[in-house]
């Protein structure tokens, strides 16, 4: 009877677990729907800076990509990694594919587009200009004239020109290196007769329907750092609700990221700049980056020199960029509280791929390594579970004389562990190493831009995404998604199977309900894991193989521990053969 009830004890807490997690993942991280709409974008500099409204609000129909990049004489950007446009009408960089990676695995993909101009479904740009009193300054509509050069490339940079009629020449020099970095420099001429106040900005706009959700473990948002890091604390849903979020004065750098890319403005080295947050309605953000004020006098020059990253979050360019001077650049990838071990791990891997040339082979190499690591570990573990056996006589003779008073039993066992000088939570260290390490890994399954659309061997074409081969839609043969805890693949099956012959191979636990919990959990993690990156599946197959395998080693350097669990199993058997009997 105590069996039955502690089975569906086991059976409903499973249950729990398995519907819980789908109902959690599903209520508070939903998928985020495509926008039907895309409302108007402010484009002026920051709410807390005292300048005019400027006209140039998006329309409000969405705008076909098509016509939107047809209907200027755009100039065109042509780079290693990056292809797109200038808008003349603006100055806005509103156009831009990352020509080195795809929407989706199949080699017909289109281009990763990052930004977009306003209006339409995807509306994401950057632009560059002043604001100040008592003087007319470009805006939205300004139509800017091509002052120097005809194509921006990383050999030939594009200066844009604009003359207000009142004695001031604004200029706006455009220059991009081999990766993703596009440097502005911003110049105003006064050749007026007076002195003029100007603050030079810039700003990145988007829209958040088309933006990464943010989750408890991936940030994707406004992102911003200074003298005291990286701040991943707000998200869209936050700056809406409080409005205009000031970042300071001495904002080193500001902008939106999603898991994979990042659009940032950085600021000048030697210059203090204010960085802020804030909506521009109905569903678009703004991330501004505005000057301290200088006077122009006449006949006088000056520039701001601003960057704007619009690219993919690739580790070794971001470190590139931080070795040029942009401060914290490398932690726009959010490794989280495991970055010590997650930063590491990255680069062993990466090591090993380019040994192997296979990421899904260089994971399970890591897995290796990692196992090889932790093996004196293993070995203390099984000790201990040794002697835990050896106890374990002295452990039931004091349960049973003590089973009317707790606390002395407590003591009683206490002081049994102490003279037999055994440790019932060492078995548990192999365990709580694992926990940083796996959630370290599955970071970097996340995070890591380079692993994206990597394929393994057969159908795993992607180790950054589920396996794709369900067993519900008959591997891809009937045309429909299962729903995310029902997408069983092959993997999850093989992670389920190793998982099972890892427990059954470990010696049984005493309690009954620890025996039916380990009995059902590799099947409920079967459900729960499926919808993980295939790669963080392999891992984690992969450390149940070389789990199984040191096993067995260890069992041959402990015979006596192997004898003893034999020796429970079959005097579990005859006991449920004896109470099978007599129920008949």
């Amino acid at each position: 009877m105590d069996n039955q009830r502690n089975l569906i004890l086991a059976v409903v807490l499973s249950a729990v677990l398995l519907f819980g997690w789908d109902f959690t993942m599903r209520t508070f991280y939903p998928e985020t729907d495509a926008p039907s709409e895309v409302a108007s974008s402010a484009d002026t500099p920051a709410a807390n800076v005292a300048a005019p409204a400027v006209a140039g609000d998006a329309p409000a129909e969405v705008i076909d990509i098509d016509i939107a990049l047809a209907s200027t004489d755009r100039i065109v950007i042509d780079a290693p990694e990056i292809h797109g446009s200038i808008n003349p009408v603006g100055a806005r960089v509103d156009d831009i594919d990352l020509k080195t990676h795809r929407e989706t695995v199949d080699e017909d993909s289109d281009n990763v587009r990052m930004f977009s101009p306003a209006g339409t479904d995807a509306q994401h740009f950057a632009q560059f200009g002043w604001v100040g009193e008592g003087v007319s300054v470009p805006d939205a509509d300004t139509v800017w004239t091509l002052a120097d050069g005809d194509q921006l490339t990383q050999e030939t940079p594009v200066t844009l020109g604009w003359d207000n009629g009142n004695g001031q020449q604004f200029t706006l020099r455009y220059e991009i290196d081999e990766h993703y970095m596009l440097t502005v420099t911003q110049g105003v001429t006064n050749s007026g007769e007076g002195s003029v106040a100007l603050r030079p900005y810039a700003f990145v706009n988007r829209d958040s329907a088309n933006a990464s959700p943010s989750t408890f473990t991936v940030h994707a948002g406004p992102i911003a750092a200074n003298a005291d890091g990286v701040n991943f604390d707000w998200d869209y849903e936050d700056v809406l609700e409080e409005g205009p979020v000031e970042m300071g004065g001495a904002t080193d750098w500001i902008g939106f990221t999603d898991i994979y890319w990042m659009s940032a403005l950085i600021t000048e080295e030697g210059q203090s700049a204010a960085g802020t947050f804030r909506s521009a309605g109905n569903g678009t953000y703004r991330a501004d980056l505005i000057y301290e004020p200088v006077n122009v006098g006449a006949g006088q020059s000056v520039t701001r020199t601003t960057r704007l990253f619009a690219g993919a979050k690739e580790s070794a360019v971001l470190s590139q960029y931080e070795a040029q001077g942009v401060e914290r650049f490398n932690l726009a990838i959010d490794w989280g509280w495991f970055r010590w071990i997650a930063w590491p791990m990255w680069q062993v891997l990466i090591f090993l791929f380019g040994l192997v040339g296979n990421f899904g082979l260089a994971i399970i190499c890591l897995t290796l390594a990692i196992r090889l690591i932790l093996f004196p570990v293993a070995q203390k573990q099984f000790t201990s579970m040794a002697q835990m056996r050896a106890v374990q006589p002295k452990m039931k003779a004091l349960q049973e004389r003590y089973k009317d008073d707790k606390q002395e039993l407590q003591q009683q066992m206490a002081k049994l562990y102490k003279e037999e000088k055994v440790n019932p939570l060492a078995g548990c260290l192999p365990i709580f190493i694992q926990i940083p390490i796996f959630f370290a890994l599955y970071k970097v399954l996340m995070l890591a831009i380079e692993m994206r659309h990597e394929p393994f061997f057969g159908w795993i074409k992607d180790l950054s995404a589920p396996d794709p081969a369900t067993i519900l839609n008959l591997f891809g043969l009937l045309d429909f998604t299962p729903p995310g805890f029902l997408a069983i693949g092959v993997l999850a099956v093989l992670l389920g199977f190793t998982m099972w012959l890892q427990f059954k191979l470990n010696p049984a636990a005493m309690d009954p309900m620890q025996q039916q919990i380990f009995m059902i959990m590799p099947w409920v993690l079967m459900f729960v894991m499926a919808p993980f990156a295939a790669g963080l599946l392999i891992y984690w197959i992969a450390n149940n193989v070389l789990t199984l395998a040191q096993q067995k080693f260890l069992y041959s350097r402990n015979p006596q521990l192997k004898a003893a669990m034999l020796k429970d199993k079959e005097e579990k058997a005859r006991a449920a053969e004896r109470e099978k009997a007599e129920k008949a």
